[in-house]
């Protein structure tokens, strides 16, 4: 048997990664043997797992002490950081909102251009860590080219209700001063919503009133067990959560506490999609 020094080529040419480098097989040509080039690539294939094992372990410590994680505790943070989320959302236009948080109560001031800009605004509030209420009282200030008048908006409001599949028959829409109010009975609020969702990106529009009616007859016992079983269900849910659902009727109660607005917001829909529900009534408390 030969020495290392004589050791043939492996009869695998591919090419090898260690610890992010890409390392090729020795070739013919090469000013190093066959040998030497196996010896080299050896120690620096060692020299780099050492330095990689080091950059693991100061990670790994950094995350144990804490360090390296932004919290978002204080007025500013939170402040800067839905600044920064508003400029980010591509969606939002934020040259005119100035943004106010006292202890994580988020007021949104100043003007948008059009009301899909006003409702993103919000969810964009949303989604940072700390924000645990939203104020939007940002107004929509249309441009001369998107004004219509109220028989145009009421009649493009009720096109875009019956040209849409999830929205069920009978339901209107009226328009004053770019403000549309919907009417109507459905059997569910996923309908309810889609009707909503239906006007809401209408050019002319400020604000949507839906005073649509919730009409379905429910056995309250049966109302609990499906909110309950949907939350089991929910991946956006810990196991460990405390949300406590109190069924009276059609209408639904949700308490306890929920990390995010994404929890949140699921624990709500998991309520309203329940068969029966009429009203839920939101008393959940985002810790952020």
């Amino acid at each position: 048997m030969g020495h290392d020094g004589d050791r043939a080529e492996p009869k695998t040419l591919g090419i090898l990664y260690a610890a992010g480098r890409l390392i090729r097989p020795w070739r013919a040509g090469s000013p190093y043997s066959a040998g030497q080039y196996h010896k080299r690539q050896d120690r620096l294939y060692r020299r780099e797992i050492a330095e990689w094992t080091h950059v693991q372990r100061y990670i790994r410590r950094h995350i144990r002490s804490g360090r390296g994680t932004r919290q978002m505790g204080t007025t500013k943070d939170i402040r800067e950081a839905v600044e920064a989320e508003l400029k980010f959302d591509p969606l939002v236009d934020d040259a005119d909102i100035h943004v106010v948080n006292v202890n994580g109560d988020v007021a949104l001031n100043g003007t948008v251009r059009s009301y899909p800009q006003y409702l993103e605004a919000a969810a964009a509030t949303q989604r940072v860590g700390g924000v645990k209420n939203v104020h939007n009282h940002l107004e929509v200030v249309l441009s001369d080219a998107d004004y219509r008048d109220d028989a145009m908006l009421t009649t493009a409001a009720n096109n875009a209700l019956t040209l849409n599949v999830t929205v069920p028959d009978g339901i209107e829409a009226t328009a004053r001063d770019g403000n549309v109010t919907l009417t109507g009975t459905v059997a569910y609020n996923s309908e309810r919503a889609a009707a909503e969702l239906a006007v809401g990106g209408l050019i002319g529009l400020r604000n949507v009133r839906n005073d649509i009616d919730i009409v379905y007859n429910a056995d309250p016992v049966d109302v609990d067990l499906h909110v309950r079983e949907a939350l089991d269900r929910s991946a956006l849910i810990p196991d460990d959560s405390d949300v406590q659902v109190d069924v009276k009727g059609s209408s639904i109660t949700l308490t306890g506490h929920v990390r995010t607005w994404a929890e949140h917001d699921a624990a709500v829909g998991a309520a309203w999609m329940a068969n029966g529900v009429i009203e839920v009534r939101d008393d959940l408390t985002i810790t952020g």
